[in-house]
Order: C-alpha cells, then sequence, then structure tokens
C-alpha cells in the first residue's frame, strides 16, 4: 500500500512539478503556467468569494474606505519599487546568492522607511480624499511594508527558476490567511476593519511561509558594488511601477478625490470583476514568460515564436471572457451583489474593453525585460499617463465613475494600441498582419458565441437562473465555433493546445 502511495506521488510530481534539472524549457514553462493559472484561479475565486459576502455585509462606502487606504499603500510601494527581483531574474546565472543579503537588506530599509511614511501621513492622507475615517485604517496597514520587507529574498528563484508549485503556495497561503480571517471578524463585527485585518494577516503569513519554502537565511548585510547593480538595472523597473500605478490606480485617485468613497466603492468593485480575466492572465504571462524570454532572448527566432504562441492562447482565453462578462453583468450583479450595486453595471461593462487591452498588452511587457529594453515600457506607460491626466479629471466631474471607466478605456484603445503594436513589431521582427492574423479565429469565434448569448437574455425573470443559462450557451457556443473554426482553418492554437496536453502527459 505504502508502495503504491509512494509511486502516485512520484507521477503527480513528474507531471505537474517542474524540474529542478534545467530540463526542456518548454515543459518547464507549461509546467509553471500550468501552477500560475491554478494559483491564480484558487486566489480569485478565494478573493469573489469573499468580496462577494463582505460587499453585501458591508456596502459600498466601507469597501471604498478600504480602498482609500490600499490606495495610498499602493502609491508607496510603486513609488520605492527598486526592482531587483526584475534584476536578478533578467541575469543569465543561475546562482544568485550572493545577492540576496544585499537584496534582504535594501528591502527592508525600504519597508520601514514606507511604514514611517504611511503612519505619520495617515491624517494628511486622509484629509486629501475628504475621508477622516480612512485615517485609522491607513496607519493600522502600515505594517504591511515591513512583513513585505521580512520574505525570504531567496523566494526570487521561484520565478527565476520557474518553480512555481512553491509560488502557488506562498500566494495561497495568504489569500487563505486574508479570506479566513476577514469573513471570520466580518461575522463577528461587519465593519471595515474586517478587511484590514485580513489583508494584515495575507502579509504576516506570505512573509512566513517563504522560510518554509527555501531554506536560504538571509542577515543584513550591504554590499555597495551589487546594490549599485540591481538599482541600476531596477532604476527603468522602478519607473515602470510608477507609471504602472498612475494609469492602473490613478482612477481610483481621482474618483477618491472628486467624488465620494461610495463611488469609489462602486467603481473598484467594478473593475476588480470586469477585469479578472486581465488580472488572472497578465499575472501568469508576466510571473512565468518573462522567465521564459530570459533564456531566449539571444535568439530572436525563437522569442518571437513564443511570443507568438504566448499572444496567440491568451487571446483564445481573453476573448470569450471579457465579451462574457460584459454580456452577463447585468445578471451577476443582480444576482450576487443585490440592488445596491447596480449603479456600477454601465462602469463595469465599459472596463471590460480596458481590461481586453491590458490582458493582451500582458504579453508584451515581459519581452521587452527580457532583451534589456524596460525603458521602451515605462517611456510607452509615460505617454499613456500624460493622456489620460488630460481627459480623467473632465470626464470624472461630467459624468462620475462611468466617465473615469471611458477616460482610461479610451486611451489605452487609441493612441496607444497602435504604439504598443509598432514597437513589438520593432522588436520582434514581425508584421502587423501577423498580429491581425493571431487575432481574427477568437474574434469569429467570441463573435458567434455573442450572438448565441444575446438570443437567450431577458428569457427567465431570476437574476441568478439567467446568470446561470447566459454562462453555459455562452460556453457552449464559444466551445462549438471555436473547435469548427481548428477542423475547417489553420488556427494554430490548435497545435499550442495539443503541445500543452503533450507536455503535461510526459
Amino acid at each position: 500500500m505504502r508502495d503504491k502511495i509512494r509511486s502516485v506521488v512520484r507521477t503527480i510530481r513528474r507531471r505537474f512539478v517542474p524540474g529542478d534539472d534545467g530540463g526542456d524549457l518548454t515543459e518547464r514553462t507549461v509546467k509553471s503556467g500550468m501552477w500560475v493559472s491554478a494559483m491564480n484561479v484558487l486566489d480569485r475565486v478565494l478573493k469573489v468569494v469573499m468580496f462577494i459576502v463582505l460587499a453585501r455585509l458591508l456596502g459600498p462606502e466601507a469597501i471604498g474606505l478600504m480602498g482609500i487606504a490600499l490606495l495610498t499603500i499602493s502609491a508607496l510601494l510603486s513609488l520605492t519599487n527598486l526592482g531587483i527581483d526584475a534584476a536578478l531574474i533578467q541575469r543569465v546565472d543561475d546562482d544568485v546568492d550572493e545577492y540576496l543579503n544585499t537584496t534582504f537588506t535594501l528591502e527592508l530599509l525600504r519597508g520601514l522607511l514606507m511604514s514611517s511614511v504611511l503612519y505619520l501621513a495617515a491624517p494628511s492622507l486622509a484629509s486629501l480624499f475628504g475621508e477622516p475615517a480612512a485615517r485609522d485604517l491607513i496607519r493600522a496597514i502600515a505594517l504591511v511594508p515591513i512583513f513585505l520587507a521580512l520574505r525570504n529574498p531567496a523566494m526570487v528563484y521561484f520565478k527565476k527558476d520557474l518553480a512555481f508549485h512553491k509560488e502557488f503556495a506562498y500566494r495561497v497561503s495568504g489569500t487563505t490567511a486574508y479570506v479566513v480571517v476577514a469573513l471570520g471578524y466580518a461575522a463577528v463585527s461587519p465593519t471595515v476593519w474586517a478587511l484590514v485585518f485580513g489583508y494584515l494577516a495575507d502579509a504576516g503569513v506570505r512573509s512566513v511561509v517563504t522560510y518554509f519554502l527555501h531554506p536560504y537565511r538571509p542577515r543584513p548585510a550591504l554590499n555597495r558594488a551589487y546594490a549599485a547593480e540591481l538599482i541600476g538595472y531596477g532604476k527603468w523597473v522602478t519607473g515602470s511601477s510608477i507609471v504602472e500605478f498612475l494609469y492602473g490606480q490613478g482612477d481610483d485617485a481621482v474618483v477618491g478625490w472628486l467624488l465620494t468613497a461610495t463611488s469609489l466603492g462602486y467603481y473598484q468593485l467594478a473593475y476588480r470583476i470586469s477585469n479578472a480575466p486581465a488580472t488572472e492572465i497578465a499575472v501568469v504571462v508576466s510571473s512565468v514568460m518573462f522567465s521564459t524570454y530570459s533564456k531566449l532572448q539571444e535568439d530572436q527566432r525563437a522569442l518571437r515564436e513564443a511570443f507568438f504562441s504566448t499572444f496567440r492562447l491568451t487571446a483564445f482565453v481573453a476573448l470569450p471572457m471579457s465579451v462574457g462578462i460584459y454580456l452577463v453583468a447585468p445578471a451577476f450583479v443582480g444576482a450576487f451583489l443585490g440592488e445596491d450595486w447596480l449603479p456600477m453595471v454601465l462602469a463595469m461593462q465599459i472596463l471590460v474593453a480596458y481590461g481586453l487591452f491590458r490582458t493582451l498588452f500582458a504579453t508584451f511587457n515581459p519581452v521587452w525585460r527580457a532583451v534589456g529594453r524596460p525603458d521602451v515600457q515605462t517611456k510607452l506607460g509615460f505617454l499613456r499617463v500624460a493622456l489620460l491626466a488630460i481627459v480623467i479629471v473632465p470626464a470624472t466631474s461630467a459624468y462620475g465613475i462611468e466617465g473615469t471607466a471611458l477616460a482610461v478605456t479610451g486611451i489605452l484603445a487609441f493612441p496607444m494600441v497602435p504604439l504598443y503594436a509598432r514597437e513589438m513589431k520593432r522588436t520582434l521582427g514581425t508584421t502587423y498582419r501577423r498580429f491581425l492574423r493571431e487575432l481574427s479565429y477568437p474574434v469569429v469565434a467570441t463573435g458567434a458565441m455573442a450572438l448565441a448569448v444575446l438570443a437567450a437574455r431577458d428569457v427567465v425573470g431570476s437574476p441568478l437562473v439567467e446568470f446561470a443559462l447566459l454562462v453555459t450557451i455562452g460556453v457552449v457556443a464559444y466551445v462549438l465555433s471555436a473547435a469548427s473554426l481548428m477542423t475547417l482553418f489553420d488556427w494554430r492554437v490548435k497545435h499550442t493546445l495539443r503541445e500543452l496536453v503533450s507536455v503535461m502527459s510526459k
């Protein structure tokens, strides 16, 4: 019996855990992608369930107050991101132990500085948003940067070596703590503090878990040469991080500043749900493919084909998910969140397009980082932020959260889509026609799905029944239309899917 159990364990490990011996890069990438996908799906499901429950218990204002507190910490994390992990992953050398004590020291100094700034600036930050109640929330979550700084710096190997089964344990342990603490506290005292204590539990548990997942034990030590080298590469990542915050959460800041905490609650939950595919797929692509592309950086042809394989699979998944969310949004909100949240539906539908563009662009940024050109992402991001700054305030003032959603989506659609495509065309030595060809098949399949779902809308009275019906019809219609296109035409996603199955069956 014991031998059978050991045999099963060995089989599971061989099928799903990337090997430690270097192995085939495609196999390691696919298995790592499976772990990151599983991690993000589980993470998203747990958090969505938690937020649906808490949204009903706490209401939009409480969600918005927590949103203000999280905005402040996100801003500081972005402004002080040293880009060290990216610098270590991009290095060709497999062993970066000699850099880890310096990494630990730099992150610890950063964490102490951030926590001090957050605590002292909390009254001013709360006043800036016109929400004095946010002061104590900001001071409470000021502990989070210290928890993050105390993590084992050797966790960089999880991504560098494509060991995402360990990243899975790291992420899911924190999310589980978040959900358990938040829901447990809310059951006793349904206030915004349920979210605060859950957030603290998440950061604390993750920090502890890193020491169980890797044997390296850091100590404070600063090598100036190593620090200069890491920060020298990371400066563009720092700039990119700042830009990503400005166009990723600058809209939240504008809504919180111009409107109310309640409006921010509507906008943030609309964004969270509408961008669920973008968030999860973007994390998978950026986490796994940066490491893979870095290993291919000296072979442009191999890099190009790896990119389009990723782009093809991303479009295959993201297009139907995004259009599906747009179509079922009213039924979803009515069924799971209740009438109090109906004002967010239109903004949620607009932001679906923003999420789709984000998902596709998530395949671009790892390429630029891998070839040593993180400046491309940063420069394009600065342009995007500058254009958004011109339109977002008047749009929000005139049309509320719907105006905010239109501003961020419109700027991304034009001029950023053509600019991103032009820069990637230059980087990979490809053509615009190649991009259009990869997108044409999922667009046709998704169109067929949309027609089927539209035909079934409003045929039942219950939002819950309608939601279940529309999702079922959408999935069946997309599978059938995609299978038909694969049979009739040379949609290469078929080969990509076969390769994934082949790798996982080894």
